[in-house]
């Protein structure tokens, strides 16, 4: 190896090295933080370190708020709207990856026409919808509604372009198995990196949802943890509790830790080949 490729190469660990301390350094200071009390939290110096204060955070944070029950709502929501897109969004790319039919081109165009258009900008029409069909303060508001997808339906297509060849699905077919079986038998178990991958994007995506749960929920029993951590701040009269604030941000975020770190391989098998079409 030569100096300058030495060189180049250290360069290229120092900017690597750079971001991912400028990534993970605020969520440890968070978890850090979730175990001081507050009036430690903003002496000077600021802790760097854990403290002693775990218990008593994390027993005043779910005395003051139902925050196991919104945890739980959130769990279902996200759990339900990730299953729903999985299967609509499958089904749909597989449509238009492997079948041949009238205006396959212009829907396929008008799907991914879709993502053109900020989501906010449909947002008085959409509930407008969702009041007339009686989903306000209804979990179903925040489930159904995102089932199919552009995003999904274009991430499943191209994953199935490169990695699902038609002679599987005519031998298949040879073999006497009908539609229905062909995609549930043959075609979804190949598309296990896919599904990591758009299903930890679902799961974030609904599990952050905040403008959406805000405009359609009313009741306390029915929030989710993005309107739980609202819950927590603008006291006028005490002031937020910025420890508990912390608990609760640190104990939101775990579900996504957890689930990435399951599923980080397929995850990003499932990124690299649903980028590339064969």
């Amino acid at each position: 190896m030569t100096r300058t490729n030495l060189l180049n190469r250290a360069i290229l660990y120092l900017i690597i090295g750079t971001g991912a301390f400028c990534i993970a350094f605020p969520i440890y200071w968070m978890f850090a933080l979730a175990t001081h009390s507050t009036i430690n939290i903003f002496s000077y110096p600021p802790p760097l370190g854990f403290g002693d204060q775990v218990v008593r955070n994390f027993t005043v944070l779910f005395d003051s708020i139902s925050y196991a029950r919104h945890m739980w709502n959130s769990v279902f929501v996200a759990a339900a709207n990730v299953l729903l897109i999985l299967i609509f969004c499958s089904m749909g790319g597989y449509a238009f990856a492997m079948y041949t039919f009238p205006g396959k081109r212009w829907m396929f165009a008008l799907c991914l026409s879709t993502l053109m258009i900020p989501w906010i900008a449909n947002i008085i029409p959409w509930f407008i919808v969702i009041r007339e069909i009686g989903w306000v303060d209804n979990h179903l508001a925040l489930i159904v509604p995102g089932a199919a997808n552009a995003f999904g339906i274009f991430w499943m297509r191209q994953y199935i372009s490169s990695s699902v060849h038609p002679q599987l699905l005519d031998q298949a077919r040879v073999d006497g198995c009908h539609e229905w079986l062909i995609f549930f038998r043959v075609v979804a178990p190949t598309l296990t990196p896919a599904f990591s991958a758009l299903g930890i994007f679902s799961f974030v995506t609904s599990w952050n949802n905040f403008i959406v749960p805000l405009i359609v929920l009313r009741s306390d029993r029915l929030l989710t943890l993005p309107l739980s951590l609202v819950q927590l701040t603008g006291d006028p009269r005490r002031g937020t509790d910025v420890a508990i604030l912390m608990m609760a941000a640190s104990l939101a975020i775990l579900p996504i830790v957890i689930a990435f770190l399951i599923s980080s391989r397929k995850f990003i098998a499932g990124m690299m080949a649903g980028a590339i079409k064969g």
